[in-house]
């Protein structure tokens, strides 16, 4: 099997907590089920039992989480979460949940991912991708027939997959459209591996690696690639980001709204910034 060498790792992240803003990283344990302690935790409403999701409550981007220690396969390292007033709390602090759910205004649970438990997480059909309209994106569906929720894949906290890889010639391309003062930035869009690609390599660049393999750094291997289905997260503020509807805009216009790949482990490993980055046919 031939392989070409289409860059190296540019910017490596986890998300400790979903929705909330994560940690980067200069390298990354990566296992079966994806990046070790990626949306390990989750918010839960009370009230109808959902996970909780920026999807819908945008405020979550001022939240971050991060690891005490970094995380080992089979292993629970310690999480420490920064509210938007600097206060710091873990999930295992006895008042966490009720810190939250007074800071977010609703009653809330924090629980870890459990195996084969299955998981809906809430939406606002009216907000989903921002003022583009659902049926532009989801032929079929209208703001009145979308649900308010999804399901996540079983056992985890993940929306659609347990990877997410984005190439830096795609966030040039899609700046090129949005417009310059758009800030396009690789972390609207929440990946786990940001490869640096070359200068030639123009357009939506993951377009070309659909059906093949990506191996990073020794033994890595990434596999199932599958285009990643954009929705209003990419739009919000964040870490001196500016709220910017046309992020989404742009992606839905001229991409079907996906950018980037969603993917599973084909081989585990440790990825580290600056590691190469190849195609396999």
């Amino acid at each position: 099997m031939g392989t070409t060498k289409i860059g190296v790792v540019k910017e490596l992240y986890r998300y400790p907590v979903k929705s909330m803003l994560g940690e980067r990283v200069g390298e990354l344990a990566i296992g079966p089920g994806g990046a070790l302690g990626d949306r390990a935790w989750a918010l839960r409403e009370t009230a109808g039992g959902r996970i909780v999701s920026a999807k819908k409550i945008a405020r979550l981007f001022e939240y971050r989480a991060r690891y005490d220690r970094v995380p080992i396969a089979d292993g629970d390292a310690p999480v420490t979460i920064i509210l938007p007033d600097g206060r710091m709390l873990h999930p295992d602090d006895a008042d966490a949940a009720a810190v939250l759910s007074v800071a977010l205004g609703f009653d809330v649970t924090l629980e870890r991912a459990g195996a084969g438990r299955h998981s809906r997480a809430i939406i606002d059909p009216d907000t989903i991708f921002g003022d583009v309209a659902i049926e532009e994106v989801m032929p079929g569906l209208t703001r009145a027939t979308m649900p308010d929720s999804f399901a996540l894949l079983r056992g985890s906290f993940f929306d659609s997959a347990t990877i997410h890889v984005l190439a830096t010639g795609t966030i040039a391309h899609l700046r090129r459209l949005a417009g310059d003062d758009a800030q396009a930035d690789a972390r609207r869009f929440r990946p786990n591996i940001v490869v640096e690609t070359a200068p030639e390599a123009t357009g939506f660049v993951e377009d070309g690696w659909i059906g093949k393999t990506l191996e990073a750094g020794a033994a890595v291997t990434i596999v199932e690639m599958q285009p990643a289905l954009r929705c209003v997260m990419t739009t919000h503020r964040q870490d001196g980001l500016p709220r910017d509807l046309r992020i989404l805009r742009a992606t839905a216009q001229h991409h079907r709204a996906t950018l980037g790949v969603f993917a599973a482990i084909g081989a585990p490993g440790i990825v580290r910034v600056g590691d190469p980055v190849r195609l396999a046919e």
